[in-house]
């Protein structure tokens, strides 16, 4: 970044230090508790705009359904359930996320979607999903989570371990814009807000290089403009097989 933009946010960081004491007394808890009715209300207007995009991505779940049975599907990061409603019929769902407050909006979803059947809704970060078999799903789906979880690299490598071989890790993700443009550095710049305001979302996060490192044995990838507010604007979507 350039000088401007670490004195810009260096500025923004000292008028976040009240946000930053409260984080450190744990006072922000209190927020988690509003978090997932504001995401509610965000995934709405999230899914009337990038509709098309989704059931592009998820048109593709059906190539990696057994033949003896139904899908089995995890979804890290579900939050309110927001993409219940793009999976196949009679496909079988494992939800986890690490708010457990999330749970009456995901119920809503799950009455609204009843064309699938729900296995579990088990309150875990990403980081650790030991309560997963290892090879027990043909398919993981992460959207808009890897931007706020803590390691990324550890999310994409236990969605490979509980995959079966030959199984997918679906993804749609807001990413850092190309450090050539003003967006790069107003991303930057703002990144403080983000971080305290949605819940520990970085927009600066270049989440394919993890893709890309991830060892995937075939990796569908592409970056696109989403029609979103300009600081989440650059996406990535796509699917890497294990």
């Amino acid at each position: 970044m350039s000088v401007l933009a670490h004195a810009c946010a260096l500025v923004i960081k000292i008028l976040m230090l009240p946000l930053l004491l409260a984080e450190l007394l744990g006072l922000l808890r209190l927020y988690k508790r509003v978090f997932p009715a504001l995401m509610y209300r965000f995934s709405l207007s999230y899914n009337s705009q990038m509709n098309e995009k989704k059931r592009e991505l998820f048109r593709e779940l059906l190539r990696f359904s057994p033949r003896d049975g139904p899908l089995r599907l995890l979804e890290v990061g579900c939050g309110s359930g927001a993409n219940f409603q793009h999976y196949p019929s009679g496909c079988k769902i494992t939800c986890t996320d690490p708010n457990p407050h999330f749970k009456d909006y995901l119920q809503k979803s799950m009455d609204t979607n009843d064309h699938l059947v729900y296995e579990d809704f088990v309150v875990v970060p990403g980081e650790d999903l030991r309560v997963v078999e290892d090879n027990s799903m043909d398919v993981v789906v992460c959207t808009l989570v890897l931007c706020s979880v803590k390691n990324t690299p550890k999310v994409i490598q236990e969605a490979k371990r509980v995959l079966r071989p030959g199984g997918a890790f679906f993804f749609l993700e807001h990413v850092v814009a190309d450090p050539s443009t003003w967006l790069y550095f107003f991303q930057h710049v703002f990144q403080p807000f983000m971080y305290y305001f949605i819940d520990g979302c970085e927009t600066t996060r270049a989440t394919w290089k993890h893709l890309e490192a991830a060892g995937f044995s075939d990796l569908h990838l592409r970056h696109f403009q989403a029609p979103l507010f300009i600081l989440v604007r650059p996406h990535i979507v796509g699917y890497g097989v294990k």
